[in-house]
């Protein structure tokens, strides 16, 4: 295994740079950016995970590393301190790294050349650069997403949290560097958090294929509500090592069709006419 620090051959440089972003707040994107880390790295792809969530900081607590933070993110930016200081290797799994981001500095410490040349050196070593993006879009959340080779859009089955999810896919679509340079459009994709079958039925939930409806963006995986979440959040472990979860189970699952691979998908129930349907009398 290559370590940090150390360059790999020039045929292995097609590390994919992937945001998980959102819309609205509260919907379980750092959740989602340690378990889609974690699983890419059970899977033997060497994977970093980044907060760009500047002065917040949630993710070295997800991944149960908070105690091992010295530098972070803007030290490495500013060249206070290299790679090899900053990143913290996972204790559970030799492919995952983790990269923590400053509690105290402003948003604008995220300079877009600094970010640039940081993200080339990690391409240099890793497999897979997850950037845990803030919500909304505000500095620190445009900067990941214009860097970013593909993007997981995560939202809730509720109606105000879909429509801010349509206004990320238009920042996507518009202001990426790959859309400044003419290039192959970012690949994108849709993560439904917190989907509880009951609820749809009841219409207090949108249904799978509303949100689909809505976004018109590729339905990468459908995680159920689910305790397991909040237990892994705690205990600073991500719910993808926990593969007899429910949620933990979702998540390898949408890691695998990432990659490529058919899998079904499961925790979606038969459902019946969605609320947006009934709302606006579609069938």
């Amino acid at each position: 295994m290559t370590k940090p620090g150390a360059a790999r051959g020039r045929e292995d440089l097609l590390a994919k740079v992937v945001a998980i972003t959102s819309g609205k707040g509260g919907v379980g994107k750092t959740t989602t950016a340690a378990a889609f880390a974690a699983g890419l790295a059970l899977r033997g792809h060497k994977t970093v995970v980044i907060d760009f969530d500047v002065g917040l900081r949630n993710l070295d607590l997800v991944m149960g590393c908070e105690r091992r933070v010295v530098f972070d993110f803007i030290n490495v930016i500013n060249g206070d301190a290299n790679l090899n200081q900053a990143l913290i290797k996972d204790k559970r799994n030799d492919n995952l790294y983790i990269f923590p981001t400053s509690q105290t500095r402003d948003k604008d410490a995220l300079k877009r050349d600094g970010v640039e040349r940081v993200l080339e050196e990690l391409k240099q070593q890793f497999d897979f650069i997850i950037c845990d993006s803030p919500a909304g879009i505000e500095h620190g959340a445009v900067t990941a997403l214009y860097f970013a080779d593909s993007a997981i859009i995560v939202t809730n089955p509720e109606v105000s949290s879909v429509r801010d999810s349509d206004r990320i896919i238009g920042i996507l679509s518009s202001r990426s560097r790959r859309a400044e340079r003419n290039e192959p459009p970012v690949e994108t994709s849709l993560l439904l958090t917190r989907y509880d079958p009951a609820r749809v039925t009841k219409g207090e939930m949108l249904a799978v294929e509303d949100v689909q409806e809505i976004l018109s963006v590729k339905l990468l995986g459908v995680i159920p509500e689910s305790e397991s979440v909040l237990r892994a959040s705690n205990t600073g472990t991500p719910v993808a090592f926990d593969e007899d979860s429910p949620a933990g189970r979702a998540y390898l699952d949408a890691v695998a069709r990432f990659l490529g691979e058919q899998r079904e998908m499961r925790f979606v129930q038969p459902e019946r006419r969605g609320f947006f349907r009934v709302l606006f009398g579609r069938a």
